[in-house]
């Protein structure tokens, strides 16, 4: 794929995979495409012969692997998280205070909140459903058009905003969605109305219960005077989701290859589709049933997990240390931790730079400085539950966990173009 379809098609999916329910559907519908067929885990699997299938979990969590029949030759996998920082709305939202209708909202994951302030909003996400004959099901929302916004509150109020403050999330952190005198509808009846609006069929069922997400409702693009910078909501990890999917589907498969996309990576993984849940080894098990051949398996397999890295930012490069800077625009990341936060070791991290450089990808490198915290991701996660050898590695970006972030478009294909090749080469890695 060339980059500029690749870069446009990516836009594409950022724009309608607003939560990690919308983008499963949309890597789900990508395989589906490309000849993938899905598996229930309810059901059997075996005998499973050769070809291309994928597996879903909590309708927010994806694998998707091509297999050749027999389990033999090594096992290449890549990985990412489809979860982002946001605003989860409350069980019981709906607040009326001075004729305005807000709703209560809690902050999912490490979200940089002062960005959220004075934006167009949209909600979306997912919601259960009764029926008249009493039987439940789920279905997804996207309301696609801005329909909140969380106010500044006035300079002339508050002389000291320019020196910063603490932002309470209780008080301050309130999105408004309209006025409450002559509000006849209610939130409630215009949840129900998307809902018939987007299933037609769901017409006679009732909302139960919801899991409804606030986002940047402006669309992500291309930015700088040659279009080379992409800004947008999610970048962290759909870039990531992305590049892994395309990768798989785009390879010569030389032997078999796996995909796993968790939820739940930005609120520490611990769920049922998360990356500490059981969901690749319950697969794993699956495809290889005996332990001694999983161990065989972990042995030869490999591993890569992709998570956004942080790109020096030029007004404040001495947050970076100084030997490790990573540019935008200047290739693939490297992460490593000497607490195992990243999973990097000399080894993994050397089978990657000579996978780039077969790819003509130039590589950096990123350790945080050593008086400050470092994040994670799923690789050690995996790497510890599955005994595999795993590297860290990233496209580096500027702004993480904001409502928008920023990164390079050269950088997103250079990803996918490494994936693709780790997927397709026969050579010893």
């Amino acid at each position: 794929m060339k980059k500029n379809l690749y870069i446009q098609n990516l836009l594409s999916f950022l724009q309608t995979s607003t939560t990690s329910f919308h983008a499963s559907i949309n890597v789900q519908k990508i395989l589906k495409q490309n000849n993938f067929v899905q598996l229930q885990e309810s059901e059997l699997w075996q005998p499973l012969d050769q070809g291309s299938y994928f597996v879903t979990r909590n309708d927010s969590s994806l694998i998707a692997f091509r297999w050749n029949g027999d389990g033999t030759g090594k096992m290449r996998i890549a990985g990412a998280h489809l979860d982002s920082p946001c605003l989860k709305l409350k069980p019981t939202p709906v607040i009326e205070k001075n004729n305005c209708l807000q709703l209560g909202v809690e902050v999912y994951g490490g979200a940089l909140l002062t960005p959220w302030f004075d934006r167009e909003l949209s909600l979306a996400g997912r919601v259960c459903c009764l029926h008249d004959d009493r039987h439940l099901t789920t279905a997804l929302i996207d309301f696609a058009r801005p329909i909140g916004i969380i106010p500044s509150l006035a300079i002339h109020l508050d002389r000291d905003a320019k020196k910063g403050h603490e932002i309470n999330k209780q008080t301050e952190l309130v999105p408004i969605i309209g006025l409450a005198k002559g509000f006849s509808d209610g939130f409630y009846a215009n949840l129900n109305k998307q809902l018939v609006n987007e299933h037609p069929e769901l017409t006679d069922a009732a909302i139960v219960d919801h899991e409804l997400f606030l986002y940047d409702a402006a669309r992500p693009r291309l930015i700088g005077l040659e279009n080379e910078l992409l800004t947008g909501a999610r970048l962290d990890n759909l870039l990531s989701c992305y590049a892994c999917v395309q990768g798989l589907i785009s390879a010569d498969l030389a032997d078999n290859g796996i995909i796993v996309l968790n939820d739940h990576e930005e609120v520490g993984s611990m769920s049922s589709s998360g990356a500490q849940g059981s969901f690749l080894q319950d697969v794993l098990a699956r495809l290889y049933d005996k332990p001694e051949q999983r161990q065989q398996m972990a042995s030869r397999a490999f591993f890569i997990s992709a998570d956004n890295a942080h790109a020096v930012h030029p007004n404040y490069a001495e947050k970076h240390d100084p030997q490790h800077l990573p540019q935008l625009g200047g290739g693939l990341v490297i992460k490593c931790n000497a607490n195992q936060r990243y999973a990097t070791n000399a080894h993994t991290a050397a089978r990657f730079r000579l996978l780039c450089n077969r790819a003509h990808i130039p590589v950096q490198e990123f350790v945080m400085r050593s008086d400050m915290a470092c994040g994670s991701t799923i690789g050690p996660l995996i790497s510890a539950a599955t005994g595999i050898d795993t590297v860290d590695v990233g496209i580096p970006s500027l702004a993480m966990h904001s409502i928008r972030e920023t990164t390079a478009s050269s950088d997103c294909f250079a990803l996918y173009e490494v994936l693709k090749l780790f997927f397709s080469e026969a050579e010893e890695l």
